[in-house]
């Protein structure tokens, strides 16, 4: 998988003086999904919706908590009445199905690509959800189908749309999504570009939980000694964490020599 199959809207981080979201915004930030998650009482289709996103994001960082994820999943779509509504729902649908395909719990890529594909029947060009489902859908692409041209094509309409509606958030991942495709391609100011202006954008927002990926992706396309000093924050982020997101232990273990000698 690209180890930065998360992205989110930036719902929690433009909310202005509403408390319960600057409240649900830092929990989320520091990777206390489930904390935020029991601040919001799901009895509006918005509150469940957003409920379902933090503990599917959960699952993606964490490689726990599904079957909370699906509860409120379900919660969710239950109260979904308009298009957007649903066509919401079926996105963090088609999200949670992709998330346990790229942790091995269980191959729901099928789901995964009907879901999203409901999604887009459901939710309008140029609406605001509609950003978040073209990065879904680039996801599936780059990962799963294996098409690096079509998930390049979905990153960059993501991207307009998450400019368009100023949701930074996004814009991080798919300036980051952007850059991994041009690094891969040998595209290296290109890459370093993306990376640090994902970068960036986190620190500015105060997305620790996403910040050490957003490191050790920069680090990737930078030369020595900034590579070392790069992968050296983000590993002090990730232990501060306590070891989230799990998949960035990987790409981030030290050199075998290196680790020989710990």
């Amino acid at each position: 998988m690209a180890h930065s199959a998360m992205a989110g809207s930036g719902w929690g981080t433009t909310e202005g003086d509403d408390p319960l979201q600057t409240a649900v915004w830092r929990l989320r930030s520091r990777a206390c999904w489930a904390d935020a998650a029991a601040l919001l009482e799901p009895v509006t289709a918005a509150t469940a919706l957003q409920r379902t996103a933090l503990l599917v994001e959960r699952c993606l960082y964490t490689e726990q908590g599904w079957a909370e994820a699906e509860d409120a999943l379900r919660t969710a779509e239950a109260l979904a009445h308009s298009d957007d509504e649903r066509g919401a729902a079926a996105c963090e649908r088609g999200q949670l199905a992709y998330a346990a395909t790229v942790h091995g719990v269980r191959d729901r890529s099928d789901e995964a690509r009907a879901a999203l594909g409901r999604a887009a029947a459901l939710i309008a060009p140029g609406a605001e959800g509609r950003a978040l489902l073209d990065f879904r859908r680039g996801l599936l692409a780059e990962n799963l189908t294996r098409s690096p041209q079509a998930a390049r094509a979905a990153y960059r309409r993501a991207h307009a749309g998450a400019t368009a509606h100023a949701d930074p958030l996004l814009q991080s991942s798919t300036w980051r999504h952007l850059a991994g495709l041009a690094l891969r391609e040998g595209e290296l100011a290109e890459a370093r570009h993306g990376f640090s202006e994902s970068l960036r954008i986190r620190e500015e927002l105060g997305y620790l939980v996403g910040t050490a990926p957003a490191l050790a992706s920069l680090a990737d396309a930078e030369s020595e000694p900034e590579a070392s000093r790069l992968r050296a924050e983000a590993r002090r982020l990730f232990r501060l964490l306590g070891g989230v997101p799990t998949w960035l232990a990987r790409q981030l273990a030290p050199p075998a020599a290196d680790a020989a000698t710990a």
